[in-house]
């Protein structure tokens, strides 16, 4: 598939998942339908790997990887951001998720010696600052109380470990591990690892078995997971962490788009400022992607 139709397919699919997060609030815990959304991906992979008859035998060194991704990509990002959801604004949120564009360039050259490319890390920061604007209202009215730093500080964790489970996938690329077939482990990992912790924490397996419950967990766990996430790490592999993580700013617009639709959400000139600035920044970066490409 072209990388560009790859952006967009993940930009649109993450952007209408928030419809879906919302029909999962209930008796359930945050955690507990973590770890039941990627048991079911990973299902779902596994019986796709079965059918097409693609391997899931891996080295120990590429299962001690999955194990990180699992625990980083498809567990603890989520969970800190259903923590922090409780104190902070969802476009607060949206934007602190963003900044994992920086966060990737900065841990690539941490940890993987990449040069920083300036030209991207221009195209992050208009980019977020284009988010600001369409969110502004959130920010100027979020109290600086210890609630909302606290919900801050877990935001930007999860943040944090969504970039490394990035970095990972691009080790496991190194390492010859096909995606599809390494999401599948993966996602197994970061289920089991939120199901233990959720019985650890005396919650139980708690279940809702309301047709909106379970359609939404479905289509999270086919679409927002399965799906989104083999094109997305995809991406990953392919033009690498820190241009691919540009969708983070992008697809918060898209949600914010089809909230209009849904539930009549008002615009301002602010947000259309920002609207045009997240779209310059994403020019810049797909532009260079593009000229590499030719070359």
């Amino acid at each position: 598939m072209p990388t560009g139709l790859l952006y967009l397919c993940v930009v649109l699919i993450w952007a209408s998942s928030w419809i879906g997060i919302e029909y999962q609030a209930g008796p359930v815990p945050a955690l507990l339908s973590i770890g039941y959304r990627f048991l079911l991906a990973s299902g779902m992979l596994v019986a796709f790997c079965l059918v097409t008859r693609r391997s899931l035998r891996f080295s120990r060194g590429d299962h001690g990887w999955m194990v990180l991704q699992g625990l980083s990509l498809f567990c603890l990002n989520y969970l800190m951001f259903y923590w922090s959801a409780q104190d902070l604004t969802s476009g607060l949120l949206a934007i602190v998720f963003s900044t994992m564009s920086m966060m990737n360039l900065v841990n690539g050259a941490i940890f993987m010696g990449q040069k920083i490319d300036g030209r991207v890390a221009v195209a992050a920061v208009i980019g977020l600052g284009g988010l600001c604007c369409v969110f502004w209202p959130e920010i100027s009215g979020a109290d600086a109380n210890s609630s909302t730093l606290t919900g801050l500080g877990l935001s930007l964790i999860g943040t944090y470990f969504a970039s490394l489970g990035n970095l990972v996938s691009v080790k496991l690329r190194a390492r010859a591990a096909p995606v599809v077939e390494g999401n599948a482990i993966s996602m197994g990992y970061g289920a089991a690892a939120a199901l233990v912790v959720s019985l650890l924490s005396g919650s139980g397996f708690i279940f809702d078995g309301r047709p909106n419950y379970l359609l939404s967990l479905v289509l999270l766990a086919l679409f927002a997971s399965v799906i989104a996430f083999n094109f997305y790490l995809t991406l990953v592999q392919r033009i690498g962490a820190g241009r691919a993580a540009y969708s983070a700013v992008l697809f918060p617009l898209v949600a914010l788009t089809i909230s209009t639709l849904v539930e009549g959400y008002h615009w301002t000139g602010l947000a259309m400022l920002g609207i045009v600035l997240v779209l310059c920044g994403n020019v810049i970066l797909l532009r260079r992607g593009t000229a590499r490409a030719k070359a």
